[in-house]
Parts: structure tokens; sequence; C-alpha cells
């Protein structure tokens, strides 16, 4: 069975929250020397380009209405395929900076869905 546009907009929305914890309280260096909370954040964006990947394939209405949907897709192949070239730095910094700004996106979205006479 298929699932639901919504889910995969409600995926994201739990993804980014967990990111968020993972990352609460952690600087930059504890987050570099702990492989822990590196593997946790690097999963929450896998399940993140997943859904949106998804979401291109079942709602592509809703895919162009994230913004940079294609690069956040791109990042999690790089995550799941290209392990030995991520740049954890680069992956700190999307979840301190971008992580909350694309939550606070998808509520919005999920907000908007709910609204809408879609025969979901």
């Amino acid at each position: 069975m298929q699932r639901e546009p919504r889910a995969f907009v409600e995926d994201i929305l739990i993804s980014c929250d967990a990111i968020a914890a993972d990352v609460a309280g952690v600087d930059v260096e504890s987050y570099l020397a702990t492989r822990i909370i590196r593997s946790a954040v690097e999963r929450e964006f896998m399940i993140i380009g997943e859904a949106i990947n998804y979401l291109g394939d079942v709602a592509p209405d809703l895919f162009v209405r994230i913004t940079q949907g294609r690069t956040i897709v791109d990042f999690r192949n790089q995550l799941a395929h290209g392990y030995m070239t991520v740049n954890d730095r680069l992956v700190w910094g999307y979840a301190v900076r971008e992580a909350p700004l694309l939550r606070d996106e998808r509520a919005r979205l999920l907000t908007e869905i709910e609204g809408e006479d879609a025969d979901w």
C-alpha cells in the first residue's frame, strides 16, 4: 500500500526534530569527536532526503514546494553512497542551520496540506 504524501512530510518533521535533539547542547568539536551523534544526524538526513525523493515520485506538486528539494536528495545520496567524502563540519552546519529552517518550512507545508481539499 502506498503511503500518503502527508506521511512523507511528517517523516521530514520528525527527522528535523530528531536532529535538533541530537545536537542540542553539543558544540562542533564534540560533534566531530562523537561518532554516535554524527551517525544519528546523518541517518536523519538520509530519512529526510528519502522522504523528499518519494514526494518527487508520488506528489510532484509538493516536491516543487520544497526549497532545495533536489539538493537535499543529492545530499542524502552522498551520505548513503559517498560516505568516504562526507565533510563532518558541513553536516554539522546543515544540522544547526538548515534543519531548523527545513523543519519550519515543512510544518507550514503540512498545515497547507491539511487545509487543502486534497484527495489523500
